[in-house]
Formats: structure tokens, C-alpha cells, sequence
């Protein structure tokens, strides 16, 4: 197949390999199901020792495999680190489940609090409350009236939101990531580091938004119920918003959730692939450079982009069952799009009203960010690591 012969008996070029120990390697190479298993630097080897370039169907085969634009260019050693499609995916998916299931009380608060409706004017509001209830109250009135698990409510869809989020935002991120390095390539040009993270974060965090929109819709519609059920389960739920909203009603709030999570995706990648570095070379104890670099990043990209996160919870519980929702029988209907919705709330309740529930998000994205990246790291360490453990085999 290639044309030095080597898959011919031609000794020579198996001489030349066997010298610098990566014939392994180019047997790996001469059985297209197990190209994964071929490590780039040894490729790269091998085309200088062979005097040729590999461009041929398996290598073809071995680009698409694992997801690298330049492995026989530059010996691939980056996208290498990197890890498969597949790694990518279940890394992110597992980092999803495991951050989701850590920060679900966190976030039952933050939505809870979000969805407060304390106007500044109305004299109701004054004399059944005279300042928005706290997050301690809060957390009170739920193991009050609703038990523990209260802080759980929404958890089923969230779980499927995170999982999928986390597969897709990854995998968008190192897809953009890849074209964006292989356009600069073609076009002899260096795209600055802070740039192509903050352009794939923003690609990453639209992609996955909108894939898992009704999943977030869902788990904001649970977590904002109360005493009172307006949804007996999932399939229910879903069932009920087709019938009486349609199929855009999946999609309430969608255009804020976009609007927010651009420039949140975009700033937490440039922000998190600056830092991961030198945190990473300061070595900090049980690898907890990642878990710094996304506590860091998360902060300042949620407190930039929360107005918007405000905005999109309102809207999301908007419908037939509005006035069913935690605070909902005195909120003013939203609908005339996102910057109607932020007057409203500006005049009606201050620019506090933008920021309720900031505290609580900033705790709650701090260790969802840690968990999250760290996690993510770590499996896919595990896979490249159990990867390369089953080459060894298929090599001896």
C-alpha cells in the first residue's frame, strides 16, 4: 500500500524501522483497525526514516479515527493529548452527570431566588415582604414544606441536560478548536491562544444551548415548582407544554439563553486555557491546577453574562402555567422578547432584580466549574490511558 514497499518485504525500509524501535508501530500501521493504537511521534518517525509521507487511505483512516488534521505534519502531539471523538464525548458526559449531581441544591436555590418578583412600587409586595427573601430562607421554606430531596426537584431532565451539554459543548470545542488551527495552517497565520478559545467556547456553548434548550426548560419548570405540582412527571410534562404551548414552547427564552451563553462560553475557555497552564506548572496538590483554572474562569464569565441568565429564567417559566410557579401569581407576563423583559424588571424592581440570585450562581459555578473540568481531565486520562493499554496488547 505505501510505496516504499515496506508491507512487501521490502527489509531494508523494516531494517531502517527496526533501528529506531518503532517497528511496532508500522505493523500497527499495516492493519487499518488497529491505527488508533499508533502513537503520532512514531509516524513521524517513520516518514523521515522511509523518506516518504503517508497519505494514503490508512492514513486517511487514522485522521479520521482520532480526530487530528496534521499527525504525519507535526507529529500530532497536541490533538494527541486531546484524545478520540469517542474520549471526548464520554469525558464530557461523565463530567457532566458527576458535576450535575453535586450542585443540583445549589441550583434549585439559584432558580428559586431568580424567580422572585419583588417590586419596588407595588404595595403588595411591600407589605407581604419588605426585602426578596434570602438564600437561608429559602433553603428554610424548601426543607420546610418540601423535604430534602426538594433540592433535587428537576434532577431527572437536568441529569440529561448535563450529560448531553457536557458530550456536546466538549466535543464542539475541540472540533473548533482542530478547524480553527487547520484554517491558520492552510493560510500561514497564527490565531492568538485567547482568541481561538474564546471563538470555540462560543461555537461549544451555542451548539450545546441549543441541542439540550428543552432539557434546560424542563429542569427550570421542576425546580420552580413548589407545594404545588403543575407537571405529575417527565413524560407529562412533556406531553402538557406540546398540547398547550406547541413546540416552541420548548424553546421560550432560547435567544437570551444564546445571547448569554456566547460570551459566557467564550470568556470561561479563554479565561480556563489560559490559566491551566501555569497553574499546571506551579503543581499544585492532587492536580487541582484544572479545578483552580475552572473555579477562576467560571466567576468572572458568570458575573459578566448573569443579567441575561436572570432573563432567561423568567421567560422560561412564562405560558398556561406561569401563575403555577414559585412566586409566579404577582410576576408580570414577559412577552416582548429580551430587552422588554430587562425594562420590565429594571423598573419594576430596581437593577438588583437583574442580579438576584448572583451569590448563590457564583457559589454554585465555582465547584460545578471545578468538578466539572476536573473530572473531565481525569477521564479522559483514564481512556487514553486504558487506549493505549489495550494497543500494548494488540502489539504483543
Amino acid at each position: 500500500m505505501f510505496s516504499r514497499g515496506i508491507w512487501r518485504g521490502d527489509v531494508g525500509a523494516q531494517e531502517r524501522l527496526d533501528q529506531v524501535n518503532v517497528f511496532p508501530t508500522a505493523r500497527l500501521l499495516s492493519r487499518p483497525h488497529s491505527l488508533r493504537y499508533a502513537r503520532f511521534q512514531d509516524i513521524a518517525v517513520c516518514e523521515k526514516v522511509l523518506g516518504v509521507r503517508w497519505m494514503s487511505a490508512a492514513a486517511e483512516h487514522l485522521r479520521d479515527e482520532v480526530g487530528t488534521v496534521n499527525a504525519t505534519k507535526k507529529g500530532g502531539m497536541a490533538n494527541e493529548k486531546k484524545g478520540t471523538r469517542s474520549q471526548v464525548v464520554l469525558s464530557g458526559a461523565i463530567a457532566g452527570l458527576v458535576s450535575r449531581f453535586c450542585i443540583a441544591p445549589l441550583d434549585v436555590l439559584k432558580i428559586r431566588l431568580q424567580l422572585q418578583y419583588h417590586s419596588l412600587s407595588d404595595p403588595l409586595s411591600q407589605r407581604l415582604q419588605k426585602t426578596p427573601a434570602g438564600v437561608a430562607v429559602v433553603a428554610r421554606d424548601i426543607i420546610r414544606h418540601e423535604g430534602i430531596t426538594g433540592f433535587w426537584k428537576g434532577n431527572i431532565p437536568a441529569e440529561g441536560l448535563y450529560l448531553s451539554y457536557g458530550a456536546v459543548q466538549f466535543l464542539a470545542y475541540r472540533s473548533t478548536t482542530q478547524l480553527i488551527e487547520t484554517l491558520a495552517e492552510d493560510r500561514n497565520t497564527k490565531v492568538p491562544g485567547m482568541v481561538k478559545s474564546f471563538i470555540a467556547g462560543a461555537v461549544a456553548g451555542t451548539a450545546a444551548t441549543t441541542a439540550t434548550y428543552p432539557l434546560d426548560l424542563l429542569r427550570t419548570r421542576f425546580a420552580a415548582q413548589g407545594t404545588e405540582r403543575v407537571y405529575e412527571g417527565l413524560v407529562a410534562s412533556v406531553r402538557e407544554i406540546t398540547r398547550n404551548e406547541g413546540y416552541t414552547g420548548f424553546f421560550r427564552g432560547l435567544t437570551a439563553g444564546i445571547g448569554q451563553i456566547v460570551p459566557y462560553m467564550g470568556l470561561f475557555f479563554a479565561s480556563y486555557e489560559s490559566l491551566k497552564v501555569p497553574l499546571a506548572d506551579a503543581q499544585l496538590p492532587f492536580g487541582s491546577g484544572d479545578a483552580v483554572a475552572g473555579v477562576t474562569a467560571s466567576v468572572l464569565s458568570k458575573s459578566a453574562v448573569f443579567p441575561l441568565d436572570t432573563v432567561r429564567k423568567r421567560l422560561q417559566v412564562q405560558g398556561p402555567t406561569r401563575t403555577k410557579f414559585v412566586g409566579g401569581t404577582r410576576m408580570p407576563v414577559y412577552d416582548r422578547g429580551i430587552w422588554s423583559t430587562i425594562t420590565t424588571i429594571v423598573r419594576m424592581e430596581g437593577w438588583k432584580g437583574l442580579y438576584r440570585g448572583l451569590g448563590v450562581s457564583l457559589i454554585k459555578a465555582a465547584p460545578a466549574s471545578a468538578v466539572t473540568m476536573w473530572t473531565y481531565e481525569r477521564a479522559l486520562k483514564a481512556l487514553r490511558t486504558l487506549d493505549d493499554k489495550a494497543g500494548e496488547l494488540v502489539v504483543k
